[in-house]
């Protein structure tokens, strides 16, 4: 058993590795890692190259941790599903080969969300749309769904036998979520975290900007 268990781990860190951002922002001759916020999450591919781009992002990083989480679940059970999704929020976040400059996970954890249990997954994703929408700020969005993350699977598994795993699951992820987050929060505490415009991103990226 234990086997299965060093797979998940290898094989969840290393499909996290696989940044979306940097793939999409290369077919613009770019790095996204050298524009905006200098992070190569779904957000700041947003603010540089646009909509579609940026909805590329995002449906890659979800689905490659759809299947390191699916990969832990086939190889053992719930508690592999948890394991290989956390690996990929970790790769995602510090990727080995894109010299540890990564994401901040959201994306990543909605694959796993996904594959846990997709009711949840949508719930928590509406919840970061409204509260972005709202605020005009992607990072308390975040951190919002991040906090809720912990309460909505106290709720959901206070009957599971194994409640007090995905609980700790959650918070666990939270607190990856929120340390990756630290500069935003210290950004929103002295005044100078940048909101998002969402009617002023460009549909698709500049022709300049392409090369």
């Amino acid at each position: 058993m234990v086997w299965r268990y060093a797979v998940i781990v290898v094989a969840g860190y290393l499909l996290g590795n696989i940044s979306m951002g940097l793939i999409v922002s290369e077919r613009y001759h770019m790095d996204i890692r050298e524009h905006g916020s200098g992070n190569a999450g779904t957000t700041n591919v947003l603010r540089t190259l646009g909509w579609l781009p940026s909805a590329l992002t995002l449906v890659g990083d979800v689905l490659k941790s759809f299947i390191a989480s699916m990969l832990g679940k086939w190889l053992a059970g719930d508690p592999g599903l948890l394991i290989g999704g956390f690996m990929a929020v970790v790769g995602h976040n510090w990727p080995v080969f894109n010299g540890f400059r990564g994401g901040k996970g959201m994306a990543a954890s909605l694959g796993m969300l996904f594959a846990l249990s997709w009711p949840l997954a949508l719930g928590l994703l509406g919840l970061e749309v409204l509260v972005a929408g709202l605020t005009g700020y992607v990072s308390v969005a975040s951190l919002a769904t991040s906090v809720a993350f912990p309460i909505a699977a106290g709720i959901i598994y206070r009957d599971s036998p194994d409640f007090w795993m995905y609980l700790i699951y959650a918070i666990l992820l939270a607190a990856v979520t929120i340390f990756s987050h630290r500069s935003n929060i210290q950004r929103l505490i002295r005044g100078t975290e940048n909101r998002i415009n969402f009617k002023k991103i460009k549909v698709k990226p500049d022709e300049k900007t392409k090369g």
